[in-house]
């Protein structure tokens, strides 16, 4: 605050020096002085009743604008200056350099206040300064409503403070003039999240949020194909809304225009996970690998493939011991997936403990009682 009354001051010296007394009204004359002596509560007083003589006295307005932004007024800093852009535009690249200088300084301190909330761990200082976080990027949105970046940290301050709802109209703006990868990316999911909500209490609400996930995703996808998050809430909707059909075909057809997109292979491979279309699941993992070898999530989930079919097949044995299925091949095959997912993240208990069942169906006891033992330390 200091740093900018002496800015405003310096602001208002050098404008007077400038302009000097030698014209102007009665009251113009007698807010100079007042400003001079840095008497600013007389200043507005005579400065108004400019205006109302003169409603277009672009210089009345513009010195009222200027003092209304060092008492932070801001909104009453943006009328006066509108208005004296109303007038004319003698003071057009003044009022431009003071808002800019505003907008910076608000911008600042949202960025200084998020990060104090986040470093904080006592959740009341931590809501303390989120809230001043978010009053300092409204007043930058306000200031400066072309810019995006104030948009966006302001969403992100919502999101994070947990008020999912108030950051949805500014990731649709962000969305709106830069189609923001991130911005698509949350604003999806807080679309997704809210149907799944109210999937058990007002079904026709949830269906709404999922039409809204699938068309703006739908968008995102044409744009961000590569993006694995977009691609899965996406997948998310599609099943949720009972539309998994549906979801298939667009993957499908996603990869007969894009053969080589190893995240639509992928995606496409869960959805006929999920129908316990084992055969063509294990196709589309095989292609993600063919294309990327080191695809943990394809790696993984060919594994788990693998093991779901020989329990399907297992099942089919039980039912009909006459019926030989050969289901120990498949958890055979689906070793070497899963043992290799381990060279990526050894510290996993679940995938151990998969490990240690599909050890236990072949026999390797050995093998088994290390997985199940590694499982348990880990949890």
């Amino acid at each position: 605050m200091q740093k900018t009354k002496y800015l405003i001051t310096a602001i208002l010296v050098s404008y007077l020096a400038f302009v000097g007394f030698s014209c102007g009204s009665t009251e113009l004359t007698s807010a100079k002085l007042y400003i001079q002596q840095k008497n600013y509560p007389k200043a507005i007083e005579v400065l108004k009743k400019e205006v109302a003589k003169n409603p277009k006295s672009d210089e009345g307005y513009y010195l009222l604008g200027v003092i209304y932004g060092e008492q932070e007024n801001y909104d009453e800093m943006l009328d006066a200056f509108n208005k004296s852009l109303e007038a004319s535009k003698v003071y057009e690249k003044d009022i431009n350099s003071q808002k800019k200088y505003y907008w910076a300084n608000n911008f600042n301190k949202g960025v200084s206040y998020f990060q104090k909330a986040n470093k904080t761990s006592a959740e009341d200082s931590s809501k303390v300064f989120y809230d001043k976080s978010i009053e300092a990027f409204e007043t930058a949105v306000k200031i400066a409503p072309d810019s995006v970046d104030s948009y966006k940290n302001l969403a992100f301050v919502y999101l994070a403070s947990g008020q999912n709802d108030k950051a949805v109209p500014h990731l649709k703006k962000v969305i709106e003039k830069t189609k923001s990868e991130d911005a698509y990316r949350f604003l999806g999911e807080i679309y997704y999240n809210k149907g799944k909500e109210l999937v058990s209490t007002d079904e026709k609400e949830a269906m709404k949020y999922f039409d809204m996930t699938i068309s703006l995703l739908e968008e995102a996808k044409q744009l961000y194909p590569a993006n694995t998050d977009i691609l899965q809430i996406l997948s998310n909707a599609y099943i949720s809304s009972h539309r998994a059909d549906m979801a298939i075909d667009k993957f499908k057809e996603g990869i007969e225009k894009d053969p080589k997109n190893k995240y639509y292979r992928y995606n496409y491979g869960v959805l006929l996970l999920g129908k316990n279309d084992f055969a063509a699941a294990e196709e589309q993992f095989k292609k993600a690998i063919e294309i990327d070898p080191e695809y943990k999530n394809a790696i993984y989930n060919l594994g788990v493939t693998y093991v779901k079919w020989g329990a399907m097949l297992s099942k089919k044995e039980d039912e009909n011991t006459d019926v030989k299925t050969g289901y120990k091949e498949k958890y055979k095959a689906a070793l070497p997936y899963l043992e290799k997912v381990l060279t990526y993240n050894d510290k996993d208990a679940t995938l151990w403990e998969l490990l240690g069942k599909v050890y236990a169906i072949l026999g390797m006891n050995d093998k088994a009682t290390e997985a199940f033992n590694k499982a348990d330390s880990l949890k």
